[in-house]
């Protein structure tokens, strides 16, 4: 509220606190850190997903509120039992499935399981049938065409708008297409994100999409989490005890160094869907082995510093399509924008035989440059910040220009207005001032007097009484209805007209968001490329190799990459599991000796490899691997309501049907969940089949402590097993670990040795490795003779104090009876 006063004998004062500014700075090129910068909780994405099956063809599409994208896959053949879908589910997770109402018995059948509580705990997808005439062709392509997109140009015409889609949309697969159309029917009749949107106000759709799912390597979530690739903990900050995890130690944890939101949100993904694509492997390896050289140090370091600045365009662009920009949204794109421009500048220095430098620097338009003008030379930023809403700088519209320097004007004005309206006014009143207030338009203040009790007291002649606020009457006076007709709403008109400056803004910028979508995805690219080297530079990281026909993988002194980080010295492995020898590898070895570290090991190593990482090894050679499977750790949960060892069955069995001669699969210790002779019969069984697959048999690493395997023969003898152990060392009763693998087969487990080390009594551990030599030797166990000797004479004791309690000279003490029922049975209890 703006007010001006004046009082008999005194200054009139300026304008208060809560007038609007008249001053209008420029910008600095790019707003400095100290500026305020919202970086908001983004609300949790959800994804909707479209399915339409039909004659062995899936036609897949899904929106994803995170980014307001649509994405699609293209028509993709698929087996009846529709493991390309459950893959699909899995790596996207859709908060719901839409689908035809006409289906066939496979995809009901799926769709059945999928909602079963069995099948998807804990988190279930929403499963939504439509009217199959949701899904007719033509009215989906009508839908797809007639669509309100911001990101197409208003001045196309309806034949170059149709030309545009078709680009972008392959309209001849006639199933991805019915999808599409499925889906946008669907979001219409939700109305996800703007359910309290006025109803012409549409979904936001800021692109299309393709996805594909070729040359993908299967991994399950029971592998990400036994080889740690992620883990999630509670965060330790009361304040996101509800909304909060964090990434504890893990994979990547330690890999995650990118600067943008949407660079993480890139790795994490490159972590859920590693790839057997050599070209695409190979250009990541570019990317991280050019930022690898000494000299170009400070170039990466430079660009990491710019990469921070990139921020979520995709939301930003959301809101102005819903017209909700917000004042630091622009101060955000803005510098956004800019860093941009200053990447693209880097990469034209950098050598153009890299695909992503060449990228960035074609693909980085001059529409970047401009948007960041249109936006320098618009927007207030700090008038802007100041008030909370959008300004804009002076001499880019007259008529605005000319109404601040009237709302700039009007405190000296106001006064000598005041001043006339105090000589008009009972003397008894000493002051007053004309202020102005949006919306009510210029009010005469006068202080309340004390005579000045009841509301009729309140009316002066020729004044029209509005309201009492703070001690103050406010009036209307004729001069300042004057001044209302004369001036009008001046707030009002500037704001007004500030606002329809800005949506014309927001179109110019939503007319170029297909740029500025470019500008996320591959500076994204760049920040993930950018952490991998900077992890690879810190860790000593290796460039891995890629050898199509080679089966298995070849690892030369091979780190696990976070047991090294942990460990004060870490002893490197090697791995050789290529060709046709050795594809199932039996590794025994004590407790403790690093059998699991060395499965886990190789599982990491080959991963990061097939991910586009450098790798912790001196040399890497990864061959065709189309999935990992694992049984390490049981991942026990009560809402699956099944038992320890029935998990490890579970596990197992994945890796019986599914594992290909191109698949590694790491086994340790299974069948100590059940009796030792039926575990064993049970790992000896599953080794024998993939044994009797010949040269199709996969890559097996088993780690066991069932030495009995070996000394009793159980496996077949062949080129195709490879007997390995830890090597160790006995120093008279102390067992030194070298924790180096060899060949060979371990002669015993040294339990007694870890349960040493764990802080057992010592007699409980002498007395463990009496009875393992009984049943080593066939023998019966023996009771402790020592036990045995204080457990009689604990009868005897107790036989004697019964007798001392007895009254001899009781007549009706019979001693027979006491003989009988009390030293007999003490005489067999104590031989």
């Amino acid at each position: 509220m703006a007010s001006v006063g004046a009082t008999p004998g005194r200054t009139p004062q300026g304008p208060g606190p809560g007038e609007a500014s008249t001053n209008f700075p420029c910008p600095a090129p790019v707003p400095g850190p100290g500026e305020a910068e919202e970086e908001e909780e983004e609300e949790p994405a959800e994804i909707h997903l479209c399915v339409l099956w039909n004659s062995g063809y899936l036609g897949i599409a899904y929106y994803d509120t995170s980014d307001s994208t649509i994405h699609f896959m293209p028509d993709a053949p698929d087996h009846e039992s529709l493991k390309l879908l459950q893959r699909v589910l899995d790596e996207i997770d859709p908060q719901s499935v839409v689908t035809s109402a006409k289906q066939d018995e496979n995809m009901t059948r799926f769709l059945g399981k999928l909602a079963s509580q069995e099948h998807r705990e804990p988190k279930r997808p929403e499963i939504i049938f439509l009217p199959s005439v949701d899904f007719g062709l033509e009215i989906s392509k009508q839908r797809l065409l007639s669509g309100n997109y911001s990101f197409i140009p208003d001045s196309m015409t309806a034949t170059e708008k149709i030309l545009f889609l078709s680009s972008i949309i392959p309209f001849d697969c006639l199933l991805t297409v019915r999808a599409l159309g499925g889906l946008l029917k669907f979001l219409a009749r939700r109305r996800i994100g703007v359910e309290l949107e006025d109803c012409n106000v549409s979904v936001p759709i800021l692109g299309f999409k393709k996805f594909v799912l070729t040359h993908l390597v299967s991994i399950d979530q029971d592998t990400y989490s036994v080889l740690q690739i992620f883990k999630s903990e509670s965060h330790p900050s009361v304040y996101k005890v509800a909304s909060g995890l964090k990434e504890g130690l893990s994979l990547f944890g330690i890999l995650n160094r990118c600067r943008c939101k949407w660079g993480e949100k890139l790795l994490r993904l490159w972590f859920t869907r590693p790839t057997q694509d050599l070209g695409e492997l190979n250009s990541r390896l570019d990317v991280i082995q050019f930022f690898l050289l000494p000299q170009n140090l400070d170039m990466a370091q430079m660009l990491h510093r710019l990469l921070g600045h990139i921020k979520n365009v995709p939301l930003i662009l959301k809101r102005m399509k819903l017209s909700h920009t917000k004042v630091s949204d622009w101060q955000v794109l803005y510098k956004t924008v800019y860093s941009a421009l200053g990447l693209r500048d880097a990469c034209r220095s950098l050598p153009q035989s890299i695909q992503l430098f060449r990228d960035i620097a074609q693909e980085f338009s001059d529409d970047l440059h401009h948007i960041a003008s249109l936006i320098g030379k618009v927007v207030d930023f700090e008038g802007s910040l100041a008030e909370n809403r959008f300004i804009v700088l002076p001499n880019i519209d007259p008529e605005i220009d000319e109404k601040k320097r009237r709302l700039m004007g009007l405190p000296s004005f106001l006064t000598e207005v005041a001043q006339k309206e105090l000589e008009n006014l009972d003397s008894r009143i000493p002051s007053c001032s004309v202020i102005y207030i949006p919306l009510i338009g210029f009010l005469l203040s006068i202080p309340r007097l004390p005579s000045m009790v009841e509301t009729s007291d309140f009316e002066i002649e020729g004044l029209d009484f509005m309201f009492l606020s703070e001690e103050k009457l406010h009036y209307r006076s004729a001069r300042t209805k004057e001044l209302d007709a004369l001036l009008g709403d001046l707030h009002c008109d500037i704001r007004d007209q500030e606002t329809l400056l800005m949506h014309q803004l927001q179109c110019q910028v939503l007319a170029r968001a297909a740029v500025l979508t470019r500008v996320l995805d591959l500076a994204s690219r760049l920040d993930v490329l950018l952490a991998l080297a900077s992890a690879a530079r810190d860790y000593g990281y290796s460039r891995p190799r890629y050898s199509p026909r080679l089966l298995g993988v070849r690892i030369q002194n091979g780190r696990h990459p976070l047991m090294e980080l942990c460990a004060r010295t870490f002893v490197p492995n090697s791995t050789e599991c290529g060709g046709d020898k050795g594809r199932v590898k039996v590794i025994t070895g004590p407790n403790s000796s690093g059998k699991s570290i060395y499965l886990k090991q190789v599982g990491l190593i080959t991963f990061m490899a097939l991910v586009g990482s450098f790798v912790p090894a001196e040399e890497a050679e990864i061959g065709a691997v189309d999935a990992i499977f694992t049984r390490i750790h049981s991942c026990e949960s009560i809402s699956l309501g099944l038992s320890t060892f029935m998990i490890d069955l579970n596990q197992v069995a994945k890796a019986v049907n599914n594992a290909t001669e191109q698949s590694l699969v790491l086994i340790d210790e299974f069948g100590k969940g059940t009796n030792t002779v039926d575990g064993l019969a049970l790992l000896a069984a599953v080794i024998r089949h993939w044994l009797a697959l010949g040269p199709t048999c996969p890559h097996v690493f088993v780690a066991t402590n069932f030495l009995s395997l070996v000394q009793l023969q159980l496996l077949p003898q062949g080129p195709l097993v490879q007997y390995l152990t830890m090597e160790t060392c006995e120093d008279g009763n102390d067992l030194v670990f070298f924790y180096q693998v060899c060949e060979g087969v371990a002669s015993a487990s040294h339990a007694s040795h870890t349960a040493a080390q764990a802080g057992l009594p010592d007699k409980l551990i002498a007395r463990g490795k009496e009875v393992s030599d009984f049943i080593r030797s066939g023998k019966p166990i023996q009771p402790v003779k020592e036990l045995l000797k204080e457990k009689q004479m604990e009868n005897c004791q107790t036989l004697v104090d019964k007798f001392l309690k007895l009254d001899l000279e009781d007549p009706s003490l019979d001693l027979d009876i006491f003989m009988s029922q009390e030293v007999l049975l003490a005489a067999t209890a104590i031989l």
